[in-house]
């Protein structure tokens, strides 16, 4: 394996090719990738809707969704069914076990899907199916709104429609606010019978004459011909004029027993902008595509679109943009690339300031080059720019320069010893490859496990290991392959420039000084320059490649004019020659206080074990509860207007109005999106069943916030100021619903209950809410329990409707005309793109309960009132019916009130009031085995991840374990190595009373194990380190010297990894392109508990390991001591004095008064190292470190001090 280093060491013009290549390559993946705001997540589940016109909510569930049910049931890898039956509606979800092939499973749902059809009652419309994706949500919404008549502002909004669906990355338009058109035929109910017609023969007619039919061709000895029969619709004239009946010798027409006119169907909703009636546009991209560059093409299409209208509709007509989520994923991605810049820059100072300036340049240019690695493999993968992948490089950038680190360090020692810097990089890289090779498995291994992260969480989180796999393994790579050959030329370089700076120092002391400030002006400016070029060539701007190149290449020119001129300034330093003896270091003072005799290294376990203990006894009493996510300020709030019974449109309309005028004008609300009835954006969340509008606001952007009064700086204060409005409105109920962040799914807490009785289901609800709202924190209770209002059921007595020659059917056609009406056909007008109903009925006066009272029907025995055999009863509303797995079911929701404690004064999180609720359940229900609950929702997907999480962890420590095993051949070495994880938990738990932050399932949880990987690397080059020194020099020296020796390695990969992570942890983020910096935004809330878990638990574990880890190597050497002395001592007592045991240990205790001798371990380390047998001896060049196998001792193999001088003595 180490002869890929030779082989890089020997092709160096490949290796630079390689270089060029990937940088090349790496910037272009990076600036093509898309960038998004949030993972695309992709969702096992799939929707069957199937809608049926007037079908009752009951009737849906048994002709509807049960068929659907029973055959979808045995749905390979179903995990659950949940069904919704309700008035001209069904519709199944089915949520599948993630990793199922879509297209297999989609062709299988279609084939259960057409079987359950064969099972509906006639007049069911065809299922459709459709997949769940959250790629499939609007990224952006056109609004249209304007004082011109509602079909011109439509028609604006239609033909924008089609221009944007036009583009390559859009997959669809939605148009929300608007109405479908159709044929209305109105007629006269007494005409109607005036002329003799029924409702029958007037739909026969209709339907009939609007068919295609294609009448075939004709062959003559002339030629063929093809024959056309144009019967269908064009034009609302051609229904008017359509005969009906032959009243003498006049034809009896639609249009002279009723209306016929092209209008549009019955507002269902309305839809407001500010206030104004609008149309919404709803932008949804295609998956893949980038979301900043779409929604910019869609603004710039709106904006030529609306250029091309006249004028005076471009003075009447507005397009404005909302909910435009490009811009949140603009300032997120501007805010983490400046977080990995300042993570960057932070960690080159720490570099700088600890191996100097060639070596810094060396380990820094391991970061870009592993980073644009990685933009390779992520565009080979398809994976897209997130907030989850900028904070994974954020994460490795203190990791990823451990490997550049160590050899980096090592070539300049063997330069300093006078090797040549090809050799000494290359040989460098040979001595650390399989260190580096295990440090990088075993950091590795922590994150292999969260691959297999399932659930929403686990989509959400799944591109972080991923970009810290390919990330680490890229700077593998540089370290091992393309540091050796860098370094080399740079070696050479560095003496060209170090006899350059020789010619500067002829130079005047003064003019030196002058122009090395100068320089620094110059390096400034040239890092400036070329900071913001990169930012700007990443966002696509204005700078182009050549420009960024000429920014690198001035950078470069300007660092090397400052090297010459500072070395001219400072003194040119002499070589420091050993006198031969060694001394001790004040770490090795204190590692020898530690190891130096048996008491000390049980005093310093002992003391680190119950600092340990007590941090958990600590914590367990003052901690701050456990959270699912971060709980970070929205951007956006829906609130939903409550009300119950037999509203109107016009009803539901003026409660909604009543509370958007309240709160219109409030501070730091940006823009205001209403909708009454059935209107809607659909990426809304579902609201509560007695919703009658939602009203959903879009606060002024943060940044814009902080300028403002600050009653409006945090989003949270607003609604607190919304909600007091709201109270003060007479006779209104609102309920606010946060817009969910990351992969939380709706409110914390969601119970869902069923029972074996419908009637008693919906008696334990009652009981189970009213707990919900006396619980203290809990807000915004509600349930799915159908609203309480009032259905008019028609009962036919078929036995007097025979006696009088009428049936259901035409008893049926007269009803719904005095209804909705009868949908009877559809027709293609040339002037409308899709085609549109043709809907037949009463006038709107006609349109009454007594009119249905009133209608009369055509037998034989001539006009017959219904009344004589229909009756009226007003019954019980069932609007809808929910099924879970084929069982009714109801969920009842809540929010929670941030920052209370209960009456333990413990802090109240969902995780506390969901143990408190379900203890109550139990006490209450338990012994009811007819009724059972369970929660769902964040709940649900929180004790997923938690067990995942601790499973994963698990699986770690055991990766680890067999990797460290593997390497150390030693059981003790190696849960030795894995202690430090323990001690970085203690690091998390301080860390998280220090900040006052709770416990984040999915934030600390991930840096809990990402922590696993990272802190066991220290304990790796320690142990590594100690066998190696344990070959030629007594053990407990080897310790004392181990540590002296990669203290500061150890130090300068903690301190790197920490400063990259501390802006992030203390919510700070640069705005490198603009200027200036934030505190605390939304999107840094969002790290802070991951990047805290890691700060104080890699701070902590690396305190603790220097004084653990070398007490650990050295009790077992005094006890192994102690063991050998004792039974030396009964041997010598038993065999006498004469003995020569006896003999040995007189001398030694003479030896032991003679001066102590101090030898230079590093002078004679060559010569003592222990030689391969199977291998032949070579002659070492100086400062060359032999290669081949370094020897090892057994791990109970012990040379206490009794026994005879060897090698190590």
């Amino acid at each position: 394996m180490k002869g890929v280093v030779d082989w890089s060491a020997k092709h160096p013009s490949m290796i630079f090719a390689m270089v060029i290549f990937s940088i090349t390559a790496g910037i272009a993946a990076y600036v093509n990738l898309p960038k998004e705001g949030s993972p695309d997540i992709t969702i096992p589940a799939f929707f069957v809707s199937v809608p049926f016109q007037g079908i009752s909510a009951e009737d849906s569930e048994q002709l509807l969704v049960k068929p659907l049910e029973d055959n979808l049931s045995d749905l390979k890898g179903l995990k659950n069914i949940n069904s919704t039956a309700s008035e001209g509606y069904a519709g199944v979800v089915l949520e599948l076990e993630f990793g199922l092939d879509r297209s297999s499973t989609l062709a299988d749902i279609r084939e259960k899907v057409n079987k359950a059809q064969a099972e509906f009652p006639p007049g069911a419309n065809e299922p459709s199916i459709n997949e769940l994706s959250f790629a499939e949500f609007p990224i952006l919404v056109v609004v249209l709104a304007g004082q011109i008549p509602e079909r011109s502002l439509q028609k604006i909004g239609e033909d924008l429609q089609d221009k944007i669906e036009a583009l390559p990355p859009i997959l669809e338009v939605g148009l929300t606010g608007n109405r479908k058109e159709m044929i209305e035929v109105i007629i006269d109910p007494f005409r109607l019978e005036a002329f003799g017609i029924t409702a029958d023969e007037l739909n026969a007619v209709i339907t009939r004459n609007n068919q295609l039919v294609a009448a075939g061709d004709i062959q003559t000895d002339k030629g063929s011909f093809a024959v056309k029969i144009p019967s269908s619709f064009q034009t609302p004239s051609d229904v008017e004029n359509l005969p009906i009946k032959i009243n003498g010798d006049r034809a009896i027409t639609v249009g002279d027993i009723g209306e016929v006119r092209l209008t549009f169907e019955d507002r269902t909703g309305y839809a407001r902008y500010n206030g104004e009636s609008t149309l919404g546009l709803q932008i949804v991209k295609r998956r893949g595509t980038n979301e900043i560059d779409t929604a910019d093409l869609v603004k710039t299409v709106t904006r030529q679109f609306m250029e091309t209208l006249p004028e005076e509709l471009r003075k009447s007509v507005t397009a404005d943009f909302v909910q435009d989520s490009s811009f949140y994923t603009q300032g997120m991605i501007s805010r983490l690339e400046g977080a990995v810049l300042t993570a960057v820059a932070l960690v080159m100072i720490v570099i700088l300031a600890s191996l100097g300036f060639r070596s810094a340049l060396l380990v820094g240019f391991a970061i870009p080059s592993s980073f644009l690695l990685c933009s390779i493999f992520l565009s080979v993968l398809g994976i897209s720019i997130s907030n989850i992948v900028m904070f994974g490089l954020i994460l490795s950038v203190g990791m990823l320069v451990d490997s550049a680190i160590v050899v980096v360090e090592l070539g300049d020692k063997k330069i300093r010893e006078g090797v040549g810097p090809m050799n000494a990089y290359t040989s460098a890289a040979k001595r650390m490859f399989w260190p580096i090779i295990s440090s990088t498995a075993t950091t590795l291994c922590a994150f292999l496990p969260m691959l297999f992260w399932p659930g929403m969480a686990g989509q959400f989180m799944g591109t972080l290991p991923i970009t810290l796999i390919f990330v680490l393994s890229a700077s593998m790579v540089v370290a091992l392959i393309f540091l050796p050959v860098v370094g080399g030329l740079a070696g050479r370089i560095s003496v060209k420039l170090s006899q350059l700076t020789d010619l500067v120092r002829n130079l005047n002391f003064y003019l030196r000084i002058f122009l090395t400030c100068i320089a620094i002006v110059l390096v400034v400016f040239s890092v400036s320059s070329l900071v913001t070029t990169t930012l700007s060539f990443m966002d696509k701007s204005d700078a182009s490649l050549i420009t960024l190149f000429l920014n690198g290449l001035g950078f470069c020119l300007s660092v090397m004019l400052m090297s010459i001129l500072m070395g001219s300034v400072f003194r040119k330093k002499v070589p420091v020659y050993s006198s031969g003896r060694s001394s001790r270091t004040i770490v090795g003072v204190i590692i020898k206080l530690i190891v130096g005799n048996p008491i000390m290294p049980i005093v310093v376990i002992s003391s680190i074990l119950a600092f340990v203990v007590a941090t958990f006894m600590s914590y367990s009493k003052n901690n701050y509860g456990v959270n699912f996510f971060v709980d970070a300020e929205p951007d956006m709030i829906g609130i939903n207007v409550l009300a119950r019974g037999n509203l109107s449109l016009s009803e539901k309309d003026f409660l909604v109005t009543s509370v958007e005028k309240e709160i219109m004008d409030t501070e730091g609300i940006g823009s205001i999106f209403s909708f009454s009835g059935e209107a809607g954006l659909r990426d809304t969340e579902q609201g509560p069943v007695d919703s009658v509008g939602e009203i959903q606001i879009e606060f002024n952007p943060w940044e814009e916030r902080q300028s403002m009064d600050a009653s409006v700086k945090d989003s949270r204060l607003i609604i607190e100021k919304l909600e007091e409005i709201m109270l003060q409105i007479p006779g209104i109920r609102t309920n606010t619903n946060l817009v969910a962040q990351g992969p939380s799914q709706g409110k914390p807490l969601n119970l869902r209950i069923k029972s074996s009785s419908w009637e008693d289901l919906l008696e334990k609800t009652e009981i189970v809410k009213s707990k919900f709202e006396e619980t203290q924190a809990l807000i915004f209770v509600e349930d799915t329990r159908p609203l309480p209002g009032i259905d008019w059921q028609i009962d036919i007595d078929l036995d007097k409707a025979a006696r009088f020659g009428a049936d259901v059917a035409s008893v049926g056609s007269m009803i719904r005309m005095a209804t909705s009406g009868v949908v009877l056909d559809t027709i293609r007008m040339d002037n409308l793109n899709d085609e549109i109903d043709i809907r037949v009925r009463f006038p709107e006066e006609f349109r009454t309960l007594t009119t249905l009272e009133t209608l009369r029907v055509r037998t034989v025995n001539g006009l017959i009132p219904v009344s004589n055999f229909l009756t009226f009863e007003p019954v019980q509303q069932l609007d809808q019916v929910q099924r879970h797995d084929g069982d009714r079911f109801i969920t009842i929701s809540a929010g929670l009130t941030p920052d209370l404690v209960n009456e333990f004064g413990d802090a109240i999180t969902p995780t506390e009031r969901v143990a408190y609720l379900d203890k109550w359940l139990e006490e209450t229900f338990g012994s009811d085995p007819n009724f059972n609950w369970e929660w769902t929702g964040d709940q649900a997907e929180q004790d997923e991840s938690q067990t995942f999480l601790l499973f994963a962890f698990i699986g770690a420590l055991g990766l680890m374990f067999g990797v460290l095993l593997a390497q150390f051949n030693s059981f003790y070495n190696s849960i030795l190595v894995l202690f430090a994880v323990v001690l970085s938990i203690t690091g998390v738990l301080i860390g998280m009373q220090v900040m006052s932050q709770p416990f984040s399932i999915i934030m600390t949880g991930t840096g809990i194990v990402s922590l696993a990987g990272i802190v066991v690397n220290h304990n790796i080059v320690l142990i590594d380190t100690y066998n190696e020194y344990s070959n030629y020099m007594p053990r407990i020296e080897a310790i004392i010297r181990t540590v002296e020796a990669r203290i500061r390695p150890v130090f300068l990969t903690t301190i790197t990894t920490m400063a990259g992570l501390t802006p992030m942890m203390l919510g700070i983020s640069f705005d490198f392109t603009n200027g200036g910096y934030l505190i605390d935004s939304p999107n840094s809330i969002w790290w802070k508990p991951l990047a805290t878990a890691v700060v104080f638990g890699l701070g902590t574990s690396v305190l603790l390991t220097l004084a653990f880890t070398p007490a650990m190597l050295a009790i077992r050497i005094w006890v192994a001591k102690g063991a050998y002395a004792s039974s030396n001592s009964l041997t010598a007592l038993i065999l006498g004095p004469n003995s020569r045991i006896s003999l040995d240990r007189k001398l030694r205790i003479a030896a032991g008064s003679l001066p102590q001798i101090n030898i230079d371990w590093d002078q004679f380390q060559q010569v003592l190292l222990p030689l391969p047998q199977d291998k032949k001896a070579i002659e070492p060049t100086p400062g060359e470190i032999i290669e081949g196998e370094t020897g090892s001792v057994d791990e109970f193999d012990v040379e206490p001090e009794d026994t005879p001088p060897n090698k190590s003595d």
